[in-house]
């Protein structure tokens, strides 16, 4: 993927940092032995919220656009697909919309048990949404999110801010 093969060359082994600690000190904390500290992190990173935690807590009003754009950009958004790739717009809209969804099974309530699909990240979705549409995010879910294009033009506005300065 991405022009090289990634399985040849030299294969590097990483050690676990707290391994090479625990080795030398050993002898010196009367042999402390697995299970004791350095195996786990005290504290351990919390894991994001997912996509579908902040469409909820977006639509509620709990969590801030800037908040909601930064989870939404590295999370994985499900598309649907036809024949030809790409996006696939609905038109019967007052301004053309792309459907997307959180979940796989968002997008399975909406497109059917067997549709085709593409999964891809939200700041590739900002990267890759033609001009002058918008995307709609959970159609069928209990909240609905719509993004016209003047506010894709502020998500892709936001991204540039927060990458260049």
């Amino acid at each position: 993927m991405y022009g090289y093969d990634q399985n040849s060359g030299a294969q590097q082994q990483y050690a676990h940092p707290s391994s090479h600690a625990h080795q030398q000190m050993g002898g010196q904390m009367g042999g402390v032995g697995p299970g004791g500290y350095g195996e786990q992190p005290l504290y351990p990173e919390p894991s994001p919220p997912s996509l579908g935690d902040a469409v909820r807590a977006f639509t509620t009003g709990t969590l801030s656009a800037e908040d909601f754009q930064q989870i939404f950009a590295t999370s994985k958004v499900y598309c649907p697909r036809g024949e030809n790739p790409g996006f696939l717009a609905l038109h019967n809209t007052q301004q053309p919309v792309i459907p997307m969804f959180s979940t796989l099974k968002e997008l399975r309530r909406y497109a059917g048990k067997e549709s085709k699909y593409f999964v891809i990240t939200g700041a590739e979705v900002i990267d890759l949404l033609p001009t002058g549409y918008g995307f709609v995010l959970d159609m069928e879910g209990d909240h609905r999110m719509v993004f016209d294009a003047k506010a894709v033009e502020q998500m892709v506005d936001f991204a540039m801010r927060r990458m260049y300065g």
